[in-house]
């Protein structure tokens, strides 16, 4: 399996929403944002994910692939439905009720695959407009005339 299939099948169980599987696929010393988390801090993320989004989607656009490192620019979607418990997301959803409103985000992700496993990963998301679309952020101001 090539490092860019191995991320292909990560989307995929994401998008399952097993949890289980997902981690599976994370090295045991791996780490993500530059914190050496393992697979039970992956889990931790994941399911606190699952919490607030139940339906949480990536719909990929692009794929990079170099070497060891993979990225893919992506759509995140889903519904928030349950109260986040991890500073994820900006942090910005620690203890809030579900809206029950939908989003959809602009991600980018980056994978680095050691030995057949994701030993590091990194994102940049657009949090804030998630949070606009939840109605947790007012909208930006209008420009001046």
């Amino acid at each position: 399996m090539t490092n860019r299939q191995l991320i292909e099948e990560w989307v995929t169980r994401f998008n399952s929403g097993d949890i289980d599987r997902v981690v599976e696929l994370f090295a045991e010393d791996g780490s993500n944002f530059g914190r050496r988390v393992g697979r039970d801090g992956v889990r931790a993320v994941l399911v606190d994910i699952y919490t607030r989004f139940p339906d949480a989607k990536l719909a990929i656009h692009e794929w990079l692939t170099d070497g060891d490192w993979v990225m893919f620019r992506a759509t995140y979607s889903g519904t928030h439905r349950g109260v986040g418990r991890l500073p994820i997301d900006g942090g910005m959803l620690i203890g809030v009720p579900p809206t029950n409103k939908s989003f959809s985000a602009l991600h980018m992700h980056l994978f680095r695959v050691e030995n057949g496993l994701i030993k590091e990963h990194w994102g940049a998301r657009d949090d804030v407009g998630m949070m606009r679309q939840l109605g947790l952020v007012p909208p930006p101001a209008s420009p001046p005339p």
